[in-house]
């Protein structure tokens, strides 16, 4: 079976805080708001990592593709929106532009890692279902190399 590589906890420990951190910083009145918003996609954000570090302890700490396929979904989703308000919102909540491009990056590679996931998933669907259907023998799912490290 194919597994993506374990998810280190340091890599997002340290963007969340450092998310938290940049949240809290701006002073202003109306940043409270931002700061309110930031806050609440982190969390969201964050609810979705803890699930996929549930998923990865519990099995080698490797994910498997077809469990953490829907979650890495939900993560691009929720760090899409992330970059979205903070795009939007860059001079409102004083989003200073290292700050943006890095999370940008991080949302891409995750968006990167959720397709090669779901694309091993539904091989391995597919495969699953054609032996089930009667092709017998082991299932022929392409080797594909995930990335290791960090999100």
């Amino acid at each position: 079976m194919h597994h993506l590589p374990a998810l280190p906890k340091t890599g997002f420990l340290a963007l969340a805080a450092g998310l938290m951190v940049f949240a809290c910083a701006a002073v202003p009145a109306k940043a409270e708001d931002c700061n309110s918003d930031i806050a609440n996609l982190n969390q969201r954000r964050q609810a979705v990592i803890n699930q996929l570090n549930k998923l990865a302890a519990g099995n080698k700490k490797q994910l498997d593709p077809v469990a953490s396929c829907p979650k890495l979904r939900s993560l691009v989703s929720v760090e899409r929106e992330l970059v979205a308000y903070l795009s939007k919102n860059k001079d409102w909540c004083s989003v200073p532009d290292e700050a943006l491009e890095n999370i940008k990056a991080m949302s891409a590679k995750s968006a990167t890692v959720a397709n090669q996931a779901c694309t091993v998933a539904a091989q391995v669907k597919k495969a699953q279902s054609q032996a089930a259907a009667g092709g017998g023998g082991a299932l022929n799912v392409p080797q594909v190399k995930l990335p290791t490290g960090p999100l």
